[in-house]
């Protein structure tokens, strides 16, 4: 019965009851009466009954699957769909606001990565000595590519190659003939590219050597210049001489590195040219723009091959004085007629001249046109060679605004005059003290130029500097043949004959073929003979045996090496001078926010004791030595009061501490961050804001 007052509704009921919609599920007993009166056409029978708004609702359809659209919409009006639609809506516009602010903050606080070019040491090959691949006694191209198994066995992702362009080898090659070929003894074009190749399928990268000085008097420009041809005739730097008696009179009094004036008569010109170096080697004028894009030429086409990295040497001779005065004596009482040696006179007119800067940058421009692809970015270093002015040298790492070299090589532990642990201390601080706010220091004890590691301070010395170089902040760089102790060549192993044809061989011992094994000529070459002889001493320095003796040289360097890549305070972390004497040397290493500390002991002289609570008052009262050079003591628990080292040892203590030696004021003035970084334990990231 229907409630009196209530809305009727009419509904129309078929005969055919009980038939349910199930969506899109078929219903089968209806289909099958369907088909058997497909032919006859059937017409329902209905009636109007008035139905109540409650039991309409009850009879109404609720949300089934496959709905279509006009059905859903009206059921997406509803509260409670509607609410909880806009419940989630939100909650993900909130996530995803929370989550970019996350990313940017991360971003924002993340210290900058550590280039290529830092976080890896740099290994110096000298190719003419590294590994003869064809049997003619000289090291080549192709030798390398055989030996990058060496490289990265050290843990070692850059190499260093110094010269190997097509030059009459005055100099050792340092005069180029011809900037865009490779010299024949070292291999073709072709060479270099599949040694290219096949560093940087191993993730290596590689930097060469560029000295725009100066080229060799063989180079094309010159003997264009010679003869007074179009743009070249003012490439090179060129004066009237004077003429009196059959002999030639210099304009000025200025003298060549090699000595003697740096002047020389060219018969084809009739005038003189001006050389830094060899005769043999004219400077180019700088002051000639044509000559300073013909530089930038040859770096971008070297780029262009693949190249990652350049090392610009000899650049404080890039300009001289144009007034040509004489530069000023040393000895002023001297008479200027008997001036002939580089020492004797001030080099104020021929060094480091204004506008100097402005060329190497405009070097480090071209570099940056190459360093804008991801992963791709061009090292640049210079070498300063400024021994006795530190702050010229520290002026190639440019400004905040201006970028010049990404650093100039550092030479100061070539060049002490004698080793203790006050001199190794003096050297370290002479750098780090003067080095620019956030530039990036780096440290070298070997070089083409400078006698070895073993000979110039002795054998039992060479695990301790290696261990200096590999701990210190920065990036060291490692000459080949230093990683397995390797001395110079004695001068009484070299031939009369190879005296005779090489006369200048004998002034670099420190070149001599790299010892592989203790087979003939050490593995480094299968001739009958090398450019230079084998050390005498290659049966028993040499890397294959080194490699299977555990406590070798070869081991030590790549244990730390190996630490130095994987442990963040020495990668990246604070420096803090502790403590020097005349024995020893003693710094640590820490990281803001990492409780582990690296402290090394490094004895530069003589057996000695040392207390190191006394120093540093909240250092436990044990340490564990995490590496010696002693190899038998690494893993041992040592008293921090009563530290002791032999002569030429090397401790790498490791302990845990919450109070770091950075953070207290009596070391304050004494320690240094180069990157600075910051670790956080709770989400095992770093971050610049401590």
């Amino acid at each position: 019965m229907v409630e009196e007052g209530a809305k009727s509704l009419p509904m129309e009921l078929s005969e055919k009851r009980g038939v349910e919609n199930n969506g899109f599920v078929q219903n089968e007993a209806f289909d099958d009466k369907e088909t058997e009166t497909s032919s006859q056409e059937e017409t329902p029978k209905t009636c109007n009954i008035d139905v109540g708004t409650a039991a309409a609702e009850e009879l109404a359809l609720k949300p089934y699957a496959g709905m279509p659209k006009e059905v859903l919409l009206k059921f997406s009006s509803q509260a409670r769909y509607r609410v909880t639609r806009e419940i989630l809506f939100w909650l993900i516009i909130v996530a995803a606001i929370v989550l970019v602010c996350a990313t940017i903050t991360i971003i924002a606080l993340s210290p900058k990565c550590l280039d290529w070019w830092q976080a890896s040491p740099i290994y110096q090959i000298y190719p003419r000595s590294f590994k003869d691949s064809d049997m003619d006694g000289n090291g080549d191209l192709k030798g390398i590519q055989e030996k990058l198994d060496h490289i990265t066995y050290l843990n070692i992702k850059t190499i260093w190659i110094t010269s190997f362009y097509k030059s009459p080898l005055k100099d050792l090659g340092y005069g180029a003939e011809d900037f865009y070929d490779i010299d024949p003894m070292f291999g073709s074009m072709s060479d270099f590219e599949n040694l290219l190749a096949a560093v940087h399928d191993r993730g290596l990268k590689v930097i060469m050597d560029l000295i725009p000085n100066h080229t060799s008097d063989k180079h094309q420009w010159f003997q264009l210049s010679r003869n007074r041809t179009g743009k070249y005739t003012d490439y090179y730097i060129w004066q009237d001489c004077g003429e009196a008696a059959a002999s030639v009179t210099p304009p000025n009094n200025w003298v060549s590195v090699f000595g003697n004036s740096s002047w020389q008569f060219d018969d084809v010109r009739k005038q003189c040219y001006f050389h830094q170096f060899g005769k043999e080697q004219p400077d180019l004028n700088f002051r000639n723009l044509a000559v300073q894009q013909e530089i930038r030429d040859i770096i971008k086409f070297w780029l262009n091959k693949g190249v990652d990295g350049f090392s610009f040497s000899a650049v404080k001779f890039l300009l001289e004085a144009t007034h040509l005065r004489d530069e000023p004596q040393v000895n002023k009482s001297q008479n200027s007629d008997t001036i002939t040696a580089y020492s004797q006179l001030y080099h104020d007119y021929t060094t480091t001249q204004v506008g100097m800067h402005d060329i190497i940058r405009s070097f480090r421009q071209t570099m940056n046109q190459f360093s804008r692809e991801p992963g791709r970015y061009r090292f640049m270093g210079s070498d300063g060679d400024e021994k006795e002015d530190i702050e010229a040298t520290m002026m190639y790492y440019g400004t905040t605004f201006i970028e010049e070299a990404d650093f100039p090589f550092n030479y100061n532990l070539i060049n002490m005059k004698n080793l203790s642990g006050n001199s190794i201390f003096e050297a370290v601080n002479l750098w780090m003290k003067n080095m620019p706010t956030g530039k990036w220091p780096n440290w070298a004890v070997g070089s083409p130029n400078a006698a070895r590691i073993s000979s110039r301070i002795g054998k039992e010395y060479i695990n301790v500097i290696n261990m200096l170089l590999l701990t210190l902040p920065g990036t060291p760089v490692t000459y080949y043949g230093e990683e397995i102790g390797m001395e110079n060549t004695a001068s009484e192993n070299v031939s009369e004959e190879c005296i005779n044809s090489h006369p200048v061989l004998v002034t670099f011992p420190e070149k001599s073929p790299m010892q592989w094994d203790g087979k003939f000529n050490a593995g480094f070459t299968e001739g009958n003979s090398s450019w230079l002889p084998v050390n005498s001493d290659y049966q028993s320095v040499n890397v294959e045996i080194q490699m299977a003796w555990s406590n070798s040289t070869l081991n030590l360097y790549r244990d730390l090496t190996s630490l130095r890549n994987n442990e963040l305070p020495i990668h990246r972390g604070w420096m803090c001078y502790i403590w020097n004497d005349s024995d020893v040397f003693v710094y640590v290493r820490e990281l803001d926010g990492l409780d582990r500390v690296f402290m090394m002991v490094l004895n530069f002289g003589q057996e000695s004791t040392i207390d190191l609570q006394a120093i540093v008052p909240s250092l436990p009262s044990e340490a564990i030595i995490r590496l010696s050079t002693n190899f038998s003591n690494a893993g041992k628990a040592v008293n921090t009061k009563l530290i002791k080292t032999e002569m030429g040892e090397g401790l790498i203590l490791e302990y845990k501490t919450t109070k770091p030696v950075h953070t207290m004021q009596a070391f304050q003035g004494k320690c240094f961050v180069a990157e600075k970084a910051c670790y956080s334990s709770a989400f095992n990231l770093l971050y610049m804001n401590c």
